[in-house]
């Protein structure tokens, strides 16, 4: 083919340019794509990156298509996929920068790095003779040279607090698991929560051990989490939805326009939970959230507490090419059990409207008060067993709607946040603190009951947020953001010294959503 298409380009060459219009009008779309990209290569007064011309023909017929098809880079592709297939190839540390330098966070529990002495403190200065610390390298290209297949050597020099020499590790690298649970604990007495951050290849077995742990501790009632879950794997969400419904229950059903329509029943599982069921949801759960949060409501098995999810009820097909770069096709839309059409509406083509959508629910009220959402007759839809009205027309509208509380979170505070001041001030506290914190608080109930966050530590953001001059506008502000911010720097303590189901466990007895999923519990019979 390709010969043909550069005798064609080599007619093209010796013809007029009339001439060369009836040759290139003479084929069908396809072959019209080939021969012009040729025609730009052979034929361009400048040199042309044929690579790049390809992807850039590619992402412009995609764009002109719904908002979730997309084209992905190889390194894009590879990126992807390790936060949905459950594991990478390194060295097993969670590391931070500061000042130029890396500081080991913590190491991946019975990892590569821990089984050689690693610990939370060490700083990473330098990897198979070359430096890292000091030298203004990203964090990416920090990354790129500790990771590496699994049985190769990293060749580490560590600095550590009160040793004078640098110390020399040699850690093999290995498979480095990357968890989709972010947190599993036993909320309130006979209550157990689950938070799960995404749906890949390990969920549901994660997701099944956390079940059958807090099962262990007694637990009637579970509160599973999708809070800021932006989806994933279909299947994972298929295999989790499958034990907590009925043999024969209807999951979720695909239809397009070529794809043929295919239902998903559960079988009555292996692991099934039967006690109380509250599902959260927010503008930010999305994907195979929604397909989990959509059957339970449907089939009347769960009470859906929050907001209103992203409405992202697409079919993506992964069509592959050789160079590892690849192309997520829409080929389908997702169905809940009800017949409800996950998917919100989008103008093909409308890229920049579709990503405002959260912005502008904002706007029109729908974020903080359930009187400013409004559904048409037409998108009125009965659950299965009890004929609840729910509705349609994009995303699963909660059964109890849970404001955003935007005082909460106040300008100052996103302002510290979003210019790293708080994170970089817990990163020195905590390297500072960490073997004092550790012996005050060996376990995290204690520290959880104990624990205050140091005035110093508060004084120290307000001051170098001055310093970037940011500042409250006036004492009220400052006033209202105290409390926010102690509240996730106590979390974010936890975090670094445990994990970040730690992180959770303070963070949610301020989550509005978590708590009212506590009030709703209450008062089921």
């Amino acid at each position: 083919m390709r010969k043909t298409l550069i005798t064609i380009v080599a007619a093209i060459m010796a013809c007029t340019a009339a001439q060369a219009q009836l040759i290139l009008g003479k084929k069908d779309p396809k072959s019209k794509l080939q021969m012009a990209e040729m025609a730009i290569t052979n034929l361009y007064v400048d040199t042309v990156n044929e690579d790049k011309l390809v992807e850039d023909a590619i992402r412009g017929m995609l764009e002109k298509l719904d908002p979730h098809s997309a084209y992905s880079t190889a390194k894009e592709v590879k990126a992807m996929n390790e936060s949905l297939e459950g594991s990478f190839e390194g060295i097993g540390v969670q590391f931070n920068i500061m000042e130029d330098t890396l500081i080991v966070i913590q190491t991946i529990s019975n990892g590569p790095s821990e089984k050689v002495g690693i610990i939370p403190g060490d700083r990473i200065v330098a990897v198979n003779d070359t430096a890292i610390a000091g030298v203004k390298m990203s964090k990416e290209e920090i990354m790129r040279r500790l990771r590496g297949p699994k049985g190769t050597k990293a060749h580490l020099k560590v600095v550590r607090q009160g040793i004078k020499d640098q110390l020399p590790f040699t850690v093999v690298r290995d498979k480095i698991p990357v968890l989709s649970l972010d947190a599993s604990y036993m909320i309130r007495p006979r209550t157990g929560y689950v938070r799960i951050g995404n749906f890949g290849a390990t969920t549901y077995d994660e997701t099944i051990k956390a079940i059958s742990q807090l099962q262990e501790q007694g637990i009637d009632n579970l509160i599973i989490d999708l809070q800021d879950n932006g989806g994933g794997y279909l299947q994972a969400a298929v295999a989790v939805v499958n034990e907590l419904l009925d043999r024969g229950d209807m999951i979720v059903y695909t239809e397009g326009r070529a794809t043929p329509r295919h239902e998903y029943h559960a079988d009555g599982g292996s692991h099934p939970f039967k006690g109380r069921l509250v599902v959260l949801v927010n503008e930010y759960s999305a994907s195979a959230s929604e397909i989990l949060a959509g059957a339970v409501q449907d089939q009347d098995r769960a009470t859906i507490v929050g907001r209103r999810s992203f409405g992202k009820g697409l079919v993506q097909r992964p069509i592959e090419f050789a160079d590892g770069s690849m192309i997520r096709l829409t080929i389908a839309h997702y169905y809940t059990p009800s017949g409800r059409c996950i998917q919100k509406p989008y103008v093909k083509g409308e890229q920049k409207d579709y990503a405002r959508d959260i912005e502008n629910r904002l706007k029109h009220g729908e974020l903080t008060s359930a009187d400013s959402i409004h559904f048409a007759d037409s998108l009125r839809f009965q659950t299965l067993h009890k004929h609840r009205t729910v509705y349609g027309g994009g995303g699963i509208m909660p059964d109890v709607f849970v404001p955003l509380d935007t005082t909460k979170y106040t300008h100052f505070h996103r302002q510290l946040s979003a210019k790293s001041v708080i994170i970089n001030a817990n990163l020195k506290y905590i390297d500072d603190n960490r073997k004092r914190l550790k012996k005050l608080y060996p376990t995290f109930d204690d520290f959880n009951a104990r624990y205050e966050v140091p005035q110093s530590l508060i004084d120290n953001i307000i001051a170098k947020g001055a310093e970037q001059d940011i500042k409250p506008k006036d004492d009220s502000e400052l006033a209202t953001t105290l409390p926010y911010l102690t509240t996730q720097l106590k979390a974010l303590v936890a975090r670094d010294l445990w994990d970040m189901n730690e992180y959770f466990r303070v963070m949610n007895e301020t989550n509005d959503i978590v708590m009212k999923a506590l009030e709703v519990i209450q008062q089921q019979p």
